[in-house]
């Protein structure tokens, strides 16, 4: 029987954050997020269009380093990608307003369930 997968964005939040608990691939996420933004605004700003194609190889660039070498797990994004899109941006602002640690607590009491819903 194939599983239906997650249905709800609060349920697949917390999915994303339990397959981020290496500290390293976590960071590298947050680096590339932040990275991503950064050119993101400078191309915007000098109109340098050219350079928007490199925004997403940016984020995503240090993200898959962290997957495939620290976690050694698949990327989210791969069966889910809107909701690991938007949950690059999701993460980084939890780690900016200092509610991750609270988020990662939460996420890991329900990862049984959330690994049977994936």
């Amino acid at each position: 029987m194939r599983k239906k997968g997650i249905q709800t964005y609060s349920d697949f939040y917390l999915y994303y954050l339990n397959e981020h608990n290496h500290p390293v691939c976590r960071g590298l996420h947050l680096l590339g997020t932040s990275l991503a933004l950064v050119w993101l605004a400078y191309c915007l700003l000098r109109g340098y269009w050219l350079g928007l194609l490199f925004v997403l190889p940016i984020g995503y660039g240090f993200a898959w380093v962290g997957h495939f070498f620290f976690e050694k797990n698949k990327p989210a994004t791969f069966r889910y990608p809107l909701w690991s899109f938007a949950s690059d941006f999701v993460m980084l602002w939890h780690a900016f307003t200092g509610r991750l640690p609270e988020r990662r607590r939460e996420a890991l009491r329900q990862r049984d369930r959330l690994v049977a819903l994936a």
